[in-house]
């Protein structure tokens, strides 16, 4: 737990909007003494933070982690199973009496949900407590499916706290059953971090991401500032964190006797 609080103590530091705010109060410190500086560091974070703001900047981060398009009904029939990645939990949801799923979650759920009425895949759930809360989040998903849509997965992971947790984790039980050819149900700017994950398990992976960017300028509100637009680029930025921190990490584990 510590590594995982350090380790995103430091991923905060390094995203927006704290890295912005830190930056901006590193211009404040310095402008009586290098003003020029301070201006410079003033205006660099305020162009900034209206950039990441935009929808269109936002959707042009997450269009740029895309790596495939929608699935398609033949990819499926070859897959053997669906790997659904929670996102995240709604901690102690009063209107639920307990931790339910998060935005993210839901949508990753609702499509797997699809893809197993398309298929009749079995679904394997993934996910821990990474944050908080009472239930790994793994458990809440499983309890969804069989709450709410009477779909009971194959196979559940409670443990995993990363995307790295998630895929190593997983392909115990996925082995056990002899899988060898996974359909990743997760969002579309999250699957260039996770596929390679699963890949390195030795899964042919089958990647089935929802929740495509749009990265056209179809009016002047995609280049207003929105707090929605801050979001999309943060979540953009976090992930090309993610993928650079998972390839150094990668590199070490190779150096080690």
């Amino acid at each position: 737990m510590t590594a995982w609080l350090a380790t995103n103590l430091v991923a905060a530091a390094l995203l927006p909007p704290l890295v912005l705010i830190l930056f901006l109060a590193v211009g404040l410190i310095l402008h009586r003494r290098r003003p020029r500086l301070a201006m410079s560091l003033i205006l660099l974070v305020t162009l900034a933070l209206y950039a990441l703001s935009t929808p269109w900047v936002g959707g042009l981060l997450q269009k740029s982690l895309e790596i495939s398009g929608p699935v398609r009904a033949t990819d499926l029939e070859t897959a053997e199973a669906i790997v659904l990645l929670a996102g995240g939990s709604y901690y102690d949801a009063t209107e639920y009496g307990g931790d339910t799923p998060n935005a993210i979650s839901l949508e990753r759920l609702r499509y797997a949900v699809r893809l197993h009425r398309a298929s009749g895949l079995p679904i394997l759930v993934t996910g821990g407590i990474p944050g908080g809360g009472n239930l790994a989040e793994g458990r809440i998903l499983q309890q969804v499916l069989q709450d709410e849509y009477a779909i009971a997965p194959r196979w559940v992971e409670d443990a995993a706290r990363t995307t790295w947790d998630n895929a190593q984790l997983s392909a115990p039980l996925l082995k056990q059953a002899d899988v060898q050819r996974i359909a990743l149900v997760t969002h579309a700017w999250h699957l260039r971090r996770a596929v390679p994950l699963f890949k390195l398990q030795g899964f042919d992976v089958v990647p089935a991401g929802t929740r495509f960017a749009r990265s056209s300028l179809d009016s002047v509100f995609d280049l207003l500032p929105t707090p929605a637009g801050l979001r999309d680029s943060s979540f953009a930025l976090h992930e090309w964190l993610g993928i650079v921190w998972y390839k150094l990490r990668s590199i070490f584990a190779e150096g080690t006797p």
